[in-house]
């Protein structure tokens, strides 16, 4: 077994994975941004490395610089996490060039199933069921045309190298298809270096059933069961389940047998979880995802299987320590991804300052979070705080127990989903296992979520500020270190985060859902992000709900629309600017 292992991650994912290292008595480096000097993975790992600028392409999406922090910290593995380089295969091959175990499995199948399009094909070959579309790449909206006419309406144009609901766009005619290609397309290469669309017929309400598989060096294939991820917004999970509600055993045998027909068709070995669409009686492959799914949790809440853990022990070239005989699920689990979004703006990203933090407790409760008071969640990103999960010994019981949690769960300064969860479960919807697509397409009853009103936090006084004991982060030679100062802290205009309680700056300017109220004529961004595309100019007439222009920020694009008929004037934004949360996009007069 290994005895250092890097974690190439962040957030609550890189603390979750170095939990199981420490109790199976290994070292654990991680590595971080400048962004993220103070973050609490850094602190629970044994030793943390800088690897460089915030910007993930300088840091965590560069191979050479967490090449070189494995290098430093004679790390023998890399543990990629989710997200990030986790699927990529290049980086799986460069940590094999150098000498250091990948805790994924090999570029070959990262390769075979990271390219959806590729996948699609070996599923068919290999006998495997696949949603209706094509399984080569289509070249442009000419072609997507013919397509879309033979697979029939509507269709979902998506990104071949996509996966967690980018590079996803559905188009509901042939009026709507050439946005919704150049959509994917665009999200593609900007989130997977890769522009390939592909398309296929798009479900109505299909429920998300995945199943995670488990593979080893030694021939040992099995599945651990399904998770029903169907509460979605913009294809991207928001509350996941285990097991399934409309899956009964025969299902869960003939679809966990397609789960390991599949990893054995690409020679697989690690975690790996095969997500596929069920409606009714079917069950048709959508692709299969080669790391550790957020969602993996609830997996091990009704099987007690650490999953984390069994990844170690294959990359380490051992035997599962389970058989597909020994699993068993138990009771039912339900997770809710606590993001920092504001769900009566339509998902709009919501970073900003923890200014209070406290997380629920008590019997079947399991928090996985990357955050404590004082946390700065940064628009640089992804908007998922933590996760909260909890188990009892069936879904209503369970549902019940999630509520009571939530109800705890206390996040000071921050807007998150926590709102939106407390919500929806309790909904007819959710008690009769619906997808509850109608509610989050509902923009009214999204809006009633809003919050109400609070002051802006204040700055302590100075007199408060004043502590005995102060912990300062300080770096040499590119290591973390923690220091302690006894005493009266240094007079400063600005401490900064390391002399106390991060208060986030008052960043409450006028800005609301997808921008302003009908009494006004400006128009205004409820987010910071870069301009992806601007769909108007000076001049144009708009109706209410028209496309304005297009925001990405934390790793989402936001479209912002018109909130009043009219005539676009002093239009502020341009292609590949930037625009920070109040700042007026356009009048609309």
């Amino acid at each position: 077994m290994f005895e250092k292992v890097l974690v190439a991650n962040r957030g609550e994912i890189a603390i979750r994975v170095m939990r199981t290292l420490k109790e199976m008595g290994i070292v654990s480096v991680a590595v971080y941004s400048e962004a993220d000097r103070d973050s609490p993975h850094t602190e629970e790992a044994d030793e943390a490395r800088l690897l460089g600028p915030a910007v993930p392409s300088e840091s965590y999406l560069s191979i050479e610089r967490l090449l070189e922090a494995a290098e430093q910290a004679d790390a023998e593995a890399i543990h990629p996490g989710y997200g990030f380089l986790a699927e990529n295969a290049e980086f799986a091959a460069a940590c094999d060039k150098a000498g250091v175990a990948f805790i994924g499995p090999p570029a070959s199948a990262i390769e075979a199933m990271g390219s959806k399009t590729r996948a699609r094909e070996l599923m068919s070959e290999a006998g495997v069921p696949i949603v209706p579309g094509t399984t080569s790449p289509v070249e442009s909206v000419a072609d997507a045309k013919k397509q879309a006419k033979e697979i029939g309406y509507p269709v979902a144009c998506k990104a071949a190298g996509g996966g967690g609901g980018k590079g996803f766009r559905v188009a509901g005619s042939e009026e709507e298809l050439a946005d919704a290609f150049e959509g994917a397309a665009r999200e593609g290469e900007k989130f997977f270096s890769d522009p390939t669309v592909y398309l296929e017929r798009y479900l109505e309400d299909p429920r998300h059933v995945e199943v995670q598989v488990l593979a080893d060096s030694h021939g040992n294939v099995i599945h651990l069961g399904e998770r029903d991820c169907s509460i979605q917004r913009r294809h991207q999970k928001l509350i996941e389940e285990s097991p399934a509600p409309h899956v009964d055993e025969e299902m869960r045998e003939r679809i966990g047998k397609i789960a390991t027909d599949a990893a054995t068709a690409v020679s697989y070995r690690s975690a790996g979880t095969v997500e596929g669409l069920q409606t009714g009686d079917d069950y048709f492959f959508l692709e299969m995802n080669t790391r550790v799914q957020v969602e993996h949790c609830v997996t091990e809440m009704v099987t007690g299987i650490d999953i984390v853990r069994e990844q170690l022990l294959i990359a380490a070239g051992e035997q599962l320590s389970v058989g597909q005989d020994e699993v068993e699920l138990r009771g039912h689990a339900i997770e809710c991804r606590i993001n920092a979004e504001a769900a009566h703006k339509n998902f709009a990203p919501a970073p900003g300052g923890i200014t209070s933090y406290r997380e629920p407790a008590g019997p079947g409760v399991r928090v996985d979070s990357g955050v404590v008071a004082g946390s700065e969640v940064t628009p640089l990103y992804d908007p998922l705080i933590a996760k909260l999960i909890v188990w009892d010994t069936d879904r209503g019981r369970a549902t019940a127990r999630m509520l009571r949690a939530l109800g705890e769960y206390e996040i000071g300064g921050l807007v998150t989903l926590v709102p939106f969860h407390e919500a929806i479960l309790a909904t007819d919807q959710w008690r009769n296992a619906e997808t509850c697509r109608d509610l989050i397409g509902d923009k009214k009853w999204l809006k009633s979520l809003a919050p109400e009103d609070s002051p802006a936090p204040v700055a302590e006084d100075a007199e408060d500020a004043e502590v005995a004991e102060r912990t300062y982060s300080v770096e040499v030679d590119g290591r973390l270190h923690s220091v302690k100062v006894i005493g009266a802290p240094a007079a400063s205009a600005n401490p900064g985060p390391a002399a106390g309680l991060r208060r986030p700056p008052r960043r409450e300017r006028a800005a609301t859902a997808g921008a302003g109220a009908g009494a006004t004529d400006t128009l205004v961004s409820p987010i910071q992000g870069t301009v992806l595309r601007v769909a108007v100019k000076d001049g144009d007439e708009v109706q209410d709900g028209a496309l304005i222009c297009v925001v990405e920020a934390m790793k989402m694009e936001n479209e912002i629309t018109a909130h009043r008929p009219g005539k676009v004037s002093e239009l502020g934004v341009t292609e590949g600017g930037s625009v920070a949360a109040g700042d007026v996009i356009a009048k609309i007069e």
